[in-house]
């Protein structure tokens, strides 16, 4: 079957990312590993320039634009992460950046987007649709559109993630990724079902937002109402037609965890493993820590996939 992309795309996204991005530190937890008898690593993507996996996605697919289209500039549509990502890449490439974000994004992910030099456009998640305005902003600029997600060059940017996981570790028996949109779920899946065949590969996504297990069992797409979660970057509302057909061959489902069990994962990262990590990051360590798979014996690998998060935010979020 082919896909959107391919494992060489993702080989090729961790050429151009070389040196650009950072190559992310692996933690281990033997308090973890003792609470769930496995042996467990996780990617630590709240480390990442940006603050979030979605620099790698985002620095790939712009990268590749010509001189011209860079001229134009690039438009983004996101509520954090992806806005952080594109403009941060498009400052360091010197292209001209617009992002939609919602009015009810978190301000330290407002605040990064206009930091890095992008225009922040604002946009009511509740009532207004941010493709359509992400499209008309393109067509009047001549801009070139960069989704979140559903794009070839975003999900192998994004699949640079478990390339280099696997490539530190060895050979995994379950991965679990952190999923919204479906970019780092299919890019981390091409790569980690070739490294590692007999892999497992989980996503992981909010029990208010369960598109995805929605659509795993209908056999394609379904669109939900927008989620009502704490993980603000999960609350898409549908699989991407190009994300949806390469998590339907290659991962072995779609799992979900509730919002207080995203708190516990966050506050087992920050005492154990002093890590910072954002709700929708904290997803994939979630579903780990509450047996959502059972992974007694095995080695495991766990994306932590953001940490941008504002302190108050945080602070509200782990305390018990």
């Amino acid at each position: 079957m082919t896909f959107a992309a391919s494992f060489d795309d993702v080989v090729d996204a961790a050429t151009r990312l070389h040196g650009v991005a950072h190559r992310t530190p692996v933690f281990t937890s033997r308090t973890l590993d003792e609470r769930i008898g496995a042996s467990v690593f996780l990617k630590a993507e709240n480390l990442q320039r940006g603050g979030a996996f979605k620099f790698r996605g985002a620095y790939n697919r712009l990268a590749q634009l010509d001189e011209r289209r860079r001229c134009d500039g690039v438009v983004a549509y996101s509520s954090g992460n992806h806005a952080q990502g594109v403009a941060f890449a498009a400052q360091l490439l010197g292209i001209p950046a617009s992002i939609v974000m919602p009015s009810d994004a978190p301000a330290a992910k407002l605040a990064a987007t206009r930091g890095y030099g992008a225009d922040v456009v604002l946009y009511d998640r509740a009532t207004m649709d941010r493709q359509a305005i992400a499209h008309e902003i393109a067509e009047e600029r001549g801009a070139t559109l960069v989704p979140p997600f559903n794009d070839p060059a975003v999900i192998a940017g994004a699949g640079t993630t478990a390339y280099e996981l696997l490539g530190e570790t060895g050979a995994l028996d379950v991965l679990f990724v952190c999923t919204g949109g479906g970019g780092l779920l299919s890019g981390c899946a091409l790569a980690a079902t070739v490294l590692a065949p007999q892999i497992a590969v989980y996503g992981v996504e909010p029990e208010a937002g369960d598109d995805w297990v929605r659509s795993l069992g209908a056999g394609q797409p379904i669109t939900i109402p927008v989620p009502d979660t704490i993980c603000d970057g999960m609350q898409t509302q549908a699989p991407g037609n190009l994300t949806f057909p390469i998590v339907q061959a290659l991962c072995a489902g779609v799992v979900t965890v509730s919002d207080e069990e995203v708190r516990e994962a966050m506050r087992f990262a920050f005492a154990r493993l002093k890590l910072v990590v954002e709700p929708s990051g904290a997803a994939a360590l979630a579903a780990v820590m509450n047996g959502k798979v059972d992974v007694r014996g095995k080695r495991v690998g766990v994306t932590i996939s953001g940490g941008n998060v504002d302190a108050s935010t945080f602070a509200r979020l782990i305390a018990t």
